[in-house]
C-alpha cells in the first residue's frame, strides 16, 4: 500500500534541498558575474607606467632598442580599452606592439581588474639631409569609457656615414661633417696613413675593431666639440655606459708613427694596444692629452712595444696600463686610477709591468713614469703597482715624483726618485660611483699639488697652462 505521507515528506525534503542548491549556484553565478563585469563609468581609473618614452640618439637606418610601458587597470572590475592607436599610423617612424600583437590600431582590449598589459615600441629613422641631430615624435592614444590618454614617443635622430669592413689602401682623411659608424672592422694597411680631423665622432659596432698596420693620425683640440671620440654605437640606456661595447684600437707589427691627441677612447673591450716595436725606432704610439676610460680589459697596453703618453687620464678599467714582454715606455703627467663600480670591479693593479715573454724568455724594459698618479679604491688591490722581473736582461723602471698606492715595500728592481707620495689619497675633486660621476681634477688641499718637476710640458689635459717649475702630479694642473 502506497504511503502518501512518507513519500510526501521525502519529496518535500528533496525539493527543499534542490531549491537550496539552485539558490547557492545562482548566488555563486551572481558573484562571478559581478567580478567579471566591466566598469563602464567615465570615472574609471587608468594609469600608465610613464607618460613619455624617450630614445637617445638613434642613427638613421639603424633601429633602436625596444622600450615598453604598462597600462594598468586599478579598478575592481574589468576595463575595456575601446581603442589604442599609434597616431602616426603606417607613416610613423615608430612601431608598436600591444599585448603581444603588432600593428598601429587596436580595438576592444580587455584588462582584468587590478591587472595590466604591456605596450612595446621601437623606432627606425630614415636618412635625410640634416647634419645636426633632429627630433622625431609621435604618440600613442588610449581611449576608454569616453576618456582619452596619451603616451608620447620621442627620439633624437642622427644621420651618419656608415662604413662596413673598410680597408684603407691609400692615404685618407675622415672629416667631421657627419658621425662615422663602423660596421665590421676598419683596417689601415701598411705604408698608408688615415688622418682623422678634429671634432670627428666615430662609433664602432660590437664586432668592429680598428686594426692599424700603417699609421693613424688623430689630432683634435681641447674643446669638447673639437675632440675626437672613439666609442660604441649603442647610445641608448643602459648600453651607452657598458664597457666592452666594441673591441678597441690595435697597432700591429708594421705600424709606425701613430699620434693621438685630444682623443677619447671609451667603452671598449680594450683601448689602445701596441704590438712589437716600431720598425723606424720612433715610439709606435704617442698619446697626448687623451682620455681612455671605462675599458673592460686593458686600457693602454704594450707587448715588447713603445709608447709615449703625456697628460693622459687612464681611468676605471680592468687593467689600466699593462706592459708585458719588455719594451720602451714613457708616461708623463698621467693620472692612472680605478674605482670599483657597478660596471667594472676593480680587481687588478692599475699599473702592471713585466719583462717576461714566456717562462724562459725575457726582454729589455725601459719604463719611466714622471709626475704621475697611480691610485685605486673600492676594489681588491692593496698594491696599485705590480712589477714582475725575471732573468738578467736590462730592467730599468723609474718612478720620478709619483703619488702611488702600495701596501708592500717598493720593489728592489724599481728606482723611486724625487717626491714619493706613498699611500696618500690624491683628493680628487668629486667621485660619485652610484651616479657614475668622476672628476679627477685635484682639490686645493691635495698633496699632489706642486710636487712635480719640470718636464717641459706647458699645458695639462684641459689645455690649461702648467706651473713649469712646480707642476702638479697627474694630468690636471690646479688652476
Amino acid at each position: 500500500m502506497f504511503d502518501c505521507n512518507t513519500n510526501g515528506f521525502t519529496f518535500e525534503t528533496s525539493m527543499k534541498k534542490n531549491i537550496g542548491y539552485i539558490c547557492f549556484l545562482l548566488i555563486i553565478a551572481a558573484i562571478s558575474c559581478k567580478k567579471e563585469s566591466f566598469i563602464t563609468s567615465s570615472n574609471a581609473l587608468l594609469r600608465t607606467s610613464t607618460d613619455t618614452l624617450r630614445y637617445d640618439t638613434v642613427f638613421t637606418s639603424v633601429g633602436s632598442i625596444t622600450q615598453s610601458f604598462k597600462i594598468f587597470n586599478p579598478n575592481d572590475k574589468k576595463l575595456r580599452l575601446s581603442n589604442v592607436q599609434l597616431m602616426g599610423g603606417n607613416n610613423s617612424y615608430f612601431k608598436i606592439n600591444v599585448d603581444g600583437v603588432a600593428g598601429t590600431s587596436f580595438d576592444n582590449i580587455d584588462i582584468n581588474a587590478n591587472d595590466s598589459i604591456y605596450v612595446f615600441a621601437m623606432v627606425t629613422i630614415n636618412p635625410n639631409s640634416l647634419l645636426l641631430p633632429f627630433i622625431v615624435q609621435d604618440s600613442i592614444r588610449i581611449n576608454y569609457n569616453g576618456n582619452t590618454q596619451f603616451v608620447q614617443l620621442e627620439a633624437y635622430g642622427q644621420n651618419a656615414a656608415f662604413l662596413r669592413d673598410v680597408k684603407v689602401n691609400t692615404d685618407t682623411t675622415w672629416n667631421n661633417t657627419l658621425p662615422i659608424v663602423i660596421l665590421g672592422s676598419v683596417t689601415i694597411n701598411p705604408s698608408v696613413t688615415l688622418t682623422i680631423e678634429k671634432g670627428t665622432n666615430i662609433y664602432f659596432h660590437a664586432d668592429a675593431p680598428m686594426l692599424v698596420q700603417g699609421t693613424l693620425k688623430a689630432v683634435g683640440e681641447k674643446y669638447d666639440s673639437t675632440k675626437i671620440v672613439f666609442t660604441g654605437d649603442r647610445l641608448d640606456e643602459p648600453y651607452k655606459n657598458f664597457p666592452g661595447a666594441w673591441p678597441g684600437i690595435y697597432f700591429l707589427d708594421n705600424s709606425i708613427n701613430n699620434v693621438m691627441q685630444y682623443c677619447i677612447i671609451k667603452n671598449a673591450y680594450q683601448g689602445a694596444i701596441t704590438q712589437n716595436p716600431a720598425t723606424n725606432g720612433n715610439p709606435k704610439l704617442s698619446l697626448n692629452e687623451c682620455i681612455i676610460d671605462n675599458i673592460y680589459d686593458v686600457a693602454v697596453g704594450g707587448s715588447n712595444s713603445s709608447i709615449n703618453a703625456n697628460n693622459c687620464l687612464i681611468s676605471n678599467s680592468g687593467y689600466n696600463i699593462f706592459l708585458t714582454a719588455g719594451g720602451n715606455y714613457n708616461f708623463t703627467h698621467c693620472t692612472v686610477v680605478s674605482y670599483g663600480n657597478y660596471y667594472l670591479q676593480h680587481k687588478y693593479p692599475v699599473l702592471n709591468i713585466s719583462n717576461m715573454v714566456d717562462n724562459t724568455t725575457t726582454n729589455t724594459v725601459n719604463a719611466t713614469f714622471t709626475n704621475c698618479i697611480f691610485y685605486g679604491e673600492g676594489g681588491l688591490p692593496e698594491n696599485e703597482i705590480l712589477i714582475k722581473k725575471q732573468g738578467n736582461t736590462l730592467f730599468n723602471v723609474v718612478f720620478n715624483n709619483t703619488l702611488y698606492k702600495l701596501k708592500d715595500a717598493e720593489p728592489a728592481t724599481v728606482n723611486f726618485i724625487g717626491n714619493k707620495l706613498k699611500n696618500i689619497a690624491p683628493l680628487f675633486d668629486s667621485i660619485n660611483i652610484s651616479d657614475r660621476y668622476y672628476n679627477f681634477h685635484l682639490r686645493p688641499a691635495s698633496e699632489a699639488i706642486d710636487k712635480g718637476s719640470n718636464t717641459g710640458l706647458l699645458i695639462d689635459l684641459d689645455g690649461n697652462n702648467r706651473n713649469i717649475n712646480l707642476p702638479d702630479l697627474g694630468c690636471y694642473e690646479k688652476q
